[in-house]
């Protein structure tokens, strides 16, 4: 096993389930079901190692059902003290060359009961947290290696990763990203809708405080989103054409600053770009199943959206939420939750509230990624109709926040 760590020795070739994917997603969906059923054997099966995996210097917007979920894993202890709360929200519609930026729609950032509907966190933070905690949990971990081929079977999947090691389980998940080669393998195809647009990712330092204030420009491009992070910092995800961003990409810092304070502006001072920009392809990809017999997806393997609402991190933990409740209580029966029959369960309370949020993000980034006067119109006066609205705002705030009645018991805060 070549360039291959384990966190816990593999002395057995037999897990109830392997997960493929150690990121938040993988993660989380490991600990939540060996916290539930600590006597069966769980792996995690991740190609980078711990010190890159920490390494992400990208933030995310938690929500508060994620939030809940983090909370009863036993992980939000650790990563509150480095969350920043989301205390409100501004969105505005101009053109880049507009000297003043009109606030056409603002949200407060608290629920009924007082808490922020959503924080920002250091991807980095979050992934340590959860890392730790399956060790505590007794999960094995293999970093530095991949799941190359498996074989699904009636009785179990027989997986085989690239150092050559074979195991056997009872159900594989595959957490491993928008292009995940396991969906591939398994013969699930992808509806995918490019955008032609390139997200960019960076963090910023500024002389002001934020007061924790979400800022969204929609500019012709698309969405620049201000996201307040701990301290006099900012993490902004900022869309663009892709010709138009991988221009921008290539420009020295100091040319690069500029054009970034033409859409950042001066409200919060001088700007210092802290980490370098990164740029993500953005587009719709929906998997045309989420289950087969003894193979499940979940997470960006499953579905990737457009960063315009926020919501990929979080629809990766409702992932999280309703696979680890199906297996649970399948197991509980006396179930084999690796069957199909057990896991449509999960793709049925997954499907629809997938396919909802990327249609819904697909449509906003068609309104507002465009330099239509007509369009612009329409829409201004829509956000303007709902800033009038309350009962309206506290319906998107509450949507956000990703929770209700019949969301599943970790999203709701509830032990499995």
């Amino acid at each position: 096993m070549k360039n291959q760590t384990v966190a816990h020795s593999v002395d057995k070739q037999y897990f109830d389930l392997v997960v493929a994917g150690g990121n938040y997603v993988g993660l989380s969906l490991a600990v939540a079901i060996k916290q539930a059923l600590p006597e069966i054997g769980v792996c995690v099966v991740e190609p980078r190692h711990q010190k890159e995996l920490v390494k992400d210097s990208r933030s995310s917007a938690v929500a508060a059902a994620a939030r809940n979920l983090l909370n009863v894993l036993g992980v939000w202890a650790d990563i509150e003290p480095h969350a920043q709360p989301i205390n409100d929200m501004v969105i505005t519609d101009s053109k880049l060359s507009d000297v003043v930026r009109p606030t056409f729609l603002t949200f407060d950032g608290k629920l009924d009961d007082g808490q922020p509907f959503a924080h920002m966190v250091p991807n980095g933070v979050m992934v340590a947290s959860l890392y730790q905690k399956a060790l505590q949990s007794n999960v094995t971990l293999i970093t530095g290696d991949l799941v190359s081929n498996f074989d699904l079977t009636a009785s179990g999947v027989q997986i085989e990763l690239k150092s050559g090691l074979q195991i056997r389980t009872k159900l594989l998940a595959a957490a491993d990203g928008v292009r995940s080669s396991l969906r591939e393998l398994a013969g699930i195809s992808v509806v995918q809708v490019p955008y032609d647009q390139i997200g960019i990712v960076t963090t910023v330092a500024h002389e002001r405080p934020h007061e924790g204030r979400a800022i969204e420009h929609f500019l012709p491009s698309g969405p620049f989103a201000i996201l307040p992070l701990k301290g006099n910092q900012s993490s902004l995800v900022w869309s663009e054409k892709t010709y138009e961003a991988e221009r921008l990409l290539k420009m020295d810092d100091f040319t690069f600053q500029i054009e970034l304070e033409r859409r950042f502006g001066r409200r919060l001072g001088d700007l210092e770009i802290l980490a370098r920009p990164r740029g993500f392809p953005l587009g719709l990809s929906l998997a045309r199943s989420f289950v087969k017999n003894r193979f499940a997806l979940l997470g960006d393997a499953a579905h990737g959206i457009h960063p315009i609402a926020g919501q990929g991190l979080n629809l990766g933990f409702k992932d999280v939420a309703a696979l680890a409740e199906t297996v649970v209580n399948a197991a509980r029966l006396g179930q084999d939750f690796g069957t199909l029959d057990v896991l449509e369960n999960y793709q049925q309370w997954r499907r629809f509230d997938t396919v909802q949020m990327g249609i819904t993000s697909d449509v906003l980034n068609r309104v507002f990624s465009n330099n239509s006067e007509p369009m612009r119109f329409i829409r201004d006066f829509g956000l303007g109709l709902v800033d009038r609205i309350p009962a309206l705002k506290t319906y998107f705030i509450n949507e956000a926040a990703g929770g209700g009645d019949h969301a599943p018991r970790l999203l709701q805060g509830e032990l499995i």
